[in-house]
């Protein structure tokens, strides 16, 4: 097994995982802290950043995991793979900028940005940059350049936060001498549509680190080829579509479920508590960087069940250890977010419990795409998001943002159960449920305990059991996994 290689990607990819997230993260307080939770605001960078998220996994077609499959396949070349699929994502991603500025005003006013088309134009360009980018980053993941791909990610995160603190800390300081400015700010609702063009010039930035890999258009079009990867990828942008369902359709549905401003302040505050949850997603980001292109690369090797079944375990062994560490210490992560938005803490524990499910998940679709039957993957996801989008539908109505979360909670966990039972019979892999029960039962035992503290307990008293506590399962994991 390439557990050694597995290690230092990962440790490479989570740097810049964690360190960019960490430093995108820095942006959430700037956020909550200059933009109140009544204006609304911070809600419209969620459903705007919610509907981003959607397009780009249909702008990339699910190519990203074509491109590690086919250029490892036998008699495929790499560079024609990577040429074809960087075109086709291109071509379709000039397709779609051409049509939202064909139809920018019915499209804004249909989004429920009327007065600012401006914005929907402004993150149509950024999703189909980000498109093209997301090919170019994979193949820098299937070359191993994993400290290019860490530079390239800083290149974009650093200049991004440099220019939201402007935005929010210096630019106001100016309307003294600049009345134009000032009223330019406030039409710009506060501030926040300036958020969306310091994406777009931080994104249009990226393009130069990947000069080399544009290069990669010489390597020319190939029409039978084309149609192969889009047989074989357009059940993996169903599973991408439904999959980015489960994560954003809250947040696009939300406004039309809770209309009118007070959508917009409930659909705020629970963006803004989302993101401290959102630590699951960054050590699955992180894992699946590294992770897809050792499995692809090994996918013809006796041991790849085995290898399947390690990562895992430890997949699981880490994430509970996030969970446990970001519910022990939520006294202290609270005040990452200003405090009117607190109300919305109580979604954190079931938002995080989702994102390990989802986790689960991509590390059960192994079985389908390495057997080619990536429909299974489209199948799962769509009853997923199915469960998801009807939770929502029916029960956001009456109880407000917590229905997304348990939304999330239902999707991920019919998606996962799916995969799991369906798995089983196609591609048999020696979990080891033995020593994962007994991580899941540990932690479970231990988020008990420190839910029955007192509710007079003071904030130090809580960090410094939920330290003891979590020392334990560090050690009782350590024990179990050795």
């Amino acid at each position: 097994m390439r557990l050694k290689s597995l290690l230092k990607d990962t440790a490479i990819y989570g740097l810049s995982s964690i360190v960019g997230r960490f430093l995108n993260y820095l942006l959430v307080p700037l956020y909550t802290y200059k933009i109140s939770a009544g204006s609304g605001g911070y809600g419209i960078v969620t459903n705007l950043y919610a509907y981003t998220a959607l397009f780009l996994a249909l702008l990339t077609m699910g190519m990203e995991t074509t491109l590690f499959r086919f250029s490892n396949r036998d008699g495929e070349d790499p560079g024609k793979v990577y040429g074809t699929i960087l075109r086709l994502v291109g071509g379709v991603a000039l397709a779609f900028v051409a049509a939202v500025m064909l139809f920018l005003h019915p499209i804004s006013s249909a989004m429920g940005y009327a007065a600012h088309p401006e914005y929907i134009a402004c993150m149509a360009v950024i999703v189909a940059m980000d498109a093209f980018q997301a090919i170019m980053f994979s193949r820098l993941r299937l070359q191993g350049k994993a400290f290019k791909f860490m530079l390239l990610k800083m290149g974009f995160i650093i200049p991004n936060v440099l220019l939201n603190l402007f935005i929010f800390l210096v630019m106001p300081s100016l309307f003294a001498g600049a009345p134009a400015l000032e009223s330019f700010y406030i039409r710009e609702d506060g501030g926040v549509g300036l958020i969306f063009f310091a994406n777009l010039v931080c994104t249009a930035g990226v393009f130069a680190g990947f000069i080399p890999e544009l290069k990669g258009l010489g390597y020319g079009f190939d029409r039978s080829l084309a149609r192969r990867l889009l047989r074989y990828s357009w059940p993996l942008l169903l599973l991408s579509l439904v999959g980015i369902l489960n994560q954003v359709a809250d947040k696009i549905l939300f406004p039309y479920l809770v209309p009118g401003a007070e959508g917009k302040v409930q659909l705020g505050i629970y963006g803004a508590c989302v993101k401290i949850a959102m630590i699951m997603a960054l050590l699955t980001q992180a894992f699946r960087y590294a992770y897809e292109p050792i499995v692809f690369n090994g996918s013809r090797d006796r041991n790849s069940p085995e290898t399947l079944a390690d990562g895992m375990k430890y997949f699981i062994c880490f994430t509970l250890a996030a969970y446990l560490a970001v519910i022990f210490y939520l006294p202290l992560l609270r005040h990452f977010i200003q405090s009117e938005y607190w109300t919305g803490l109580r979604v954190v524990p079931v938002v995080m419990a989702a994102e390990i499910f989802m986790g689960i998940y991509f590390n059960l679709s192994f079985w389908y795409k390495l057997r080619d039957e990536t429909w299974w993957g489209a199948v799962m996801s769509s009853a997923g998001a199915a469960v998801m989008i009807a939770v929502n539908v029916i029960f956001v109505p009456r109880y407000g943002y917590m229905a997304c979360a348990w939304g999330g909670f239902a999707g991920y966990g019919s998606a996962m159960l799916m995969s799991w039972f369906v798995g089983r019979r196609k591609m048999p892999v020696p979990y080891d449920m033995k020593r994962i029960s007994i991580l899941v039962s540990l932690a479970l035992c231990l988020l008990a305990i420190y839910a029955f503290l007192p509710d007079g307990c003071s904030a130090p008293v809580q960090l410094s059991i939920g330290t003891l506590l979590l020392l334990l399962y560090a050690a009782a994991a350590y024990r179990i996994l050795k």
